[in-house]
């Protein structure tokens, strides 16, 4: 059985019949994080990773993070430019356009049609039983 790996937007999973319970966080998922923390104000890098830790993201790749940023940038939905207002090194400053608030609209929805099969899902989902293997003797 193949459960979700990297190559299908998971970070974490099993192939060839190992079993792993980590399915991770789909890697697809950190776009519409970004964009809605950058809706929310202007931030550094470094402040975003932060960020979503609290969003769940707890065992997340820096670099990972730097690249989506990248692409958002070159895809005219992010821009930045240095902040040199503090003392030590300049640090990029990453802000939001209009064509990212629209792609961030785009993804709400698309995560409310998510939600929506998520709690479908839940619904089937036989809840956990208490029994035992050897509760069946």
């Amino acid at each position: 059985m193949v459960q979700p790996n990297g190559d299908h937007g998971f970070e974490n999973g099993s192939v060839n019949g190992r079993r792993r319970t980590d399915t991770g966080t789909p890697r697809m998922w950190l776009q519409p994080f970004l964009l809605l923390s950058l809706d929310q104000w202007q931030s550094h890098g470094y402040e975003l990773i932060r960020r979503l830790s609290t969003f769940g993201f707890e065992t997340l790749d820096r670099g990972s993070v730097y690249r989506v940023l990248r692409q958002l940038e070159r895809d005219g939905l992010v821009e930045s430019g240095w902040d040199t207002s503090k003392d030590g090194p300049a640090r990029r400053l990453y802000s939001l356009t209009d064509a990212g608030r629209q792609y961030l609209n785009m993804w709400a929805g698309s995560l409310r049609v998510y939600q929506g099969m998520l709690d479908e899902f839940f619904k089937q989902y036989p809840p956990p039983t208490t029994r035992t293997p050897d509760s069946d003797e």
